[in-house]
């Protein structure tokens, strides 16, 4: 009896082993299924090889190879100006550097407007728009905005000066010169991403050679102040003109010329005397 007990006891377990590992296999073919269908669902993001910095970097610094390395980037997401192909970035195997124009952090895209051109420095002629030039406006703690300009901000000049008065004379003079002005440095410095005022003696701004000429001229006959216009604003300022006499409110007196009555006389005698007498005048 002990030994059919046995039997029994021993093919219970193995049955119900049997149904567990059964039971373990269908679970594990069901969560595949599902895993499946779930990685079906997903809709495949085409990307493409983006170049991102290695380590962070500052202005001026030289751009090697071992500072980028290639990453999957969405296609749809590729910032404009980003580097796609190692020949572009790095032509001839680097013979000739690039610069680094603006601050960097570790795994930001490196992006044309960032960097300078094979074999240039991080210097003023590679901050130019194509036609533009150079030009150098001597600034203080007062026609300088304070020391507060940075390259790459905006600018308005004014013209301070004397000129002929309407009346004979002269009569000081500001106007509004040239609108939006860019700064490509200040003093030495091309570099975008300085953070501490300084007192400026110069700045150089991006214009082109008609905008040179005019600002040359108006630096060599009167004095140029500069005010900072905000990076938000697309308005173009209108044309200003200032003189003495409006600015503290004082108005020209004009004279009236009144006209004297014409009176008419006819003169007649009477005995001895002469006299006048008034008339309507016929002319």
């Amino acid at each position: 009896m002990r030994l059919v007990f046995g039997m029994v006891l021993i093919l219970g377990l193995g049955l119900a082993g049997f149904a567990v590992y059964l039971a373990r296999g269908y679970i594990t073919e069901y969560q595949a299924a599902v895993e499946l269908e779930r990685a079906n669902r997903v809709t495949a993001v085409p990307t493409q090889q983006v170049f991102v910095m290695n380590r962070p970097a500052r202005y001026g610094e030289r751009l090697a190879t071992e500072d980028v390395r290639a990453v999957q980037w969405p296609v749809d997401a590729i910032p404009e100006g980003a580097f796609t192909d190692a020949a572009v970035l790095f032509p001839d195997d680097n013979a000739k550097p690039r610069s680094i124009l603006r601050t960097m952090e570790k795994d930001e895209a490196l992006l044309a407007v960032k960097v300078t051109d094979p074999g240039e420095d991080a210097g003023v002629s590679s901050r130019l728009s194509p036609g533009m030039r150079a030009f150098a406006i001597s600034v203080d703690v007062s026609s300088g905005v304070s020391g507060f300009l940075r390259p790459g901000d905006r600018v308005d000049v004014f013209w301070s000066g004397s000129v002929p008065a309407a009346r004979g004379g002269r009569q000081e003079v500001t106007k509004l010169i040239e609108t939006g002005v860019r700064l490509v440095a200040i003093d030495q410095s091309a570099d975008e991403d300085r953070s501490s005022p300084t007192v400026a003696r110069t700045v150089t701004v991006e214009a082109t050679s008609r905008q040179v000429a005019s600002l040359a001229q108006a630096q060599s006959t009167g004095r140029l102040s500069l005010a900072l216009v905000g990076t938000a604003d697309t308005i173009i300022s209108e044309d200003v003109e200032i003189d003495q006499r409006e600015l503290l409110g004082l108005i020209d007196e004009k004279i009236v010329e009144v006209e004297e009555e014409k009176v008419c006389t006819i003169r007649t005698r009477k005995g001895g005397d002469v006299v006048e007498i008034p008339i309507a005048c016929t002319n």
